[in-house]
């Protein structure tokens, strides 16, 4: 039996920031990892990394197969990278093979037909998301059935692809394919197009999809799939009418799962929510007091940078004040990096009125920013909502290009509590897109 300080399953972006703080303050610690393929987690292998360099790459109109090629070399180092630097670390052991727990002390590991029992005081769960798979006729025996991360892997472009979902995932990737070349069509069960969004903003994001050949099909509930000789024939419905659409590529994009599954949680008395998340409290304990979880596993938002700020609560718990947990999170950005990219922090107008708050709404079409004429990309607007009675800033949405950078500034101005005057008259340097910002909020009227 192998002892250590601490083991951690996964070897994701909480896990391995934590493995490497618990190593510098002389812990021994596991790092338990199922896949080579995997070192580093989900960000750099088949999620943010690749995609957004795909998307990078399809926006400057780089060839698809050069795309592929600078993508797998990027993903390669990256990988190898994070491999070293743990594996550099004298206090760390990277153990692959597929880990479960024996008792709440306990972790059993196996691969290649061994078995290695580990014991820690301190276990640590961080072992991400899977794609959930829809049960569809036909779907698991499709040739042409793709997730994001398979789909990744197609060396060439497919000539029509069918994206089963029009969530943030099935947009980015219907956004990145659409410029590669590839006809796009996005099949969406739900009424509404990305229902998260105020109704502007949606119905601006669906008329540049529409100028970019994107197909987007509300109401379109899939029936099944059936392969023919050079590709799969898709039935849908909509409103009760049967239609067919012969593709040569599918991508599932109906959402993502906590990835729980062979860990034997019963054996160390974990308990799960309803949805199949470990359940946490604040501090990201699990029902067992030495047993935590990071990052997708946990569910809530799933983002590299939440697992990061995971990592940070940890380290809080376990050396700090215990001041930091989940509560501090107000005010999380996203982007989404479709062309232009759509980025959000706070509450929408439609939130807001929902919630009865006074509101005031500024908005700026992207069009009017000097930055946005000099580069050539003029599409979409700029939002932002501002609390009547007390001039906070209350959410912004940008759907602009460099989005995804300027609303880590808003963000920054409402944690910090700032009023939307402060942004408003804050000195940017020009021509940037930033700049927007003082006259998105010189609309609005103290």
């Amino acid at each position: 039996m192998n002892k250590f300080d601490a083991i951690i399953i996964g070897f994701g972006k909480g896990g391995k920031t934590l493995a490497t703080e618990l190593a510098n303050r002389k812990w021994k610690v596991a790092v338990i990892e199922r896949s080579k393929e995997m070192y580093g987690g989900t960000c750099i292998n088949i999620a943010c990394i690749p995609t957004k360099s795909l998307a990078y790459q399809a926006h400057q109109g780089k060839d698809y197969e050069e795309a592929i090629h600078n993508k797998d070399q990027l993903i390669s180092f990256l990988r190898q990278k994070n491999y070293d630097n743990l594996n550099q670390n004298e206090n760390i052991e990277v153990i692959n093979g597929e880990a479960s727990f024996l008792s709440d002390h306990e972790v059993q590991v196996k691969e290649a037909g061994e078995t290695k029992i580990l014991t820690a005081d301190k276990i640590f769960i961080n072992t991400g998301a899977e794609t959930i798979i829809p049960t569809i006729d036909g779907i698991q025996d499709s040739k042409f059935v793709y997730t994001s991360t398979s789909i990744m892997d197609l060396k060439e472009l497919p000539t029509k692809l069918a994206i089963i979902g029009g969530g943030y995932i099935g947009l980015e990737f219907a956004s990145i394919y659409s410029q590669f070349g590839s006809q796009v069509t996005v099949l969406e069960g739900s009424s509404k197009f990305i229902p998260k969004e105020d109704r502007d903003v949606a119905e601006a994001v669906l008329q540049t999809f529409t100028k970019k050949n994107i197909e987007v099909k509300l109401k379109a509930k899939v029936i099944g799939l059936k392969d023919v000789k050079d590709g799969t024939v898709i039935s849908f419905s909509i409103d009760g009418a049967i239609q067919e659409l012969k593709v040569d590529a599918v991508l599932v994009a109906t959402g993502r799962k906590p990835n729980i599954e062979g860990l034997n949680l019963e054996a160390a008395g974990v308990e799960v929510t309803d949805r199949g998340a470990i359940k946490v409290d604040p501090s990201l304990k699990t029902s067992v007091p030495h047993i935590w979880a990071l990052g997708d596993v946990k569910g809530g938002l799933q983002f590299t940078y939440i697992s990061l700020d995971d990592y940070r609560i940890v380290r809080n718990d376990l050396f700090g004040d215990h001041s930091h947990t989940t509560n501090d999170r107000d005010a999380v950005p996203y982007s989404v990096f479709i062309d232009p990219p759509l980025s959000r922090v706070g509450i929408s107008e439609e939130a807001a009125t929902e919630q009865g708050l006074e509101i005031k709404v500024a908005k700026l079409p992207s069009a009017a920013i000097p930055r946005a004429r000099l580069i050539n990309e003029t599409e979409g607007f700029l939002k932002a909502i501002v609390d009547a009675k007390t001039n906070k800033i209350l959410g912004a949405t940008l759907f602009c290009a460099e989005s995804s950078e300027v609303i880590n500034i808003v963000s920054m101005a409402i944690q910090t509590g700032q009023d939307f005057t402060f942004l408003r008259d804050h000195i940017f340097t020009h021509p940037t897109m930033s700049e927007a910002l003082n006259d998105l909020f010189s609309q609005i009227k103290e």
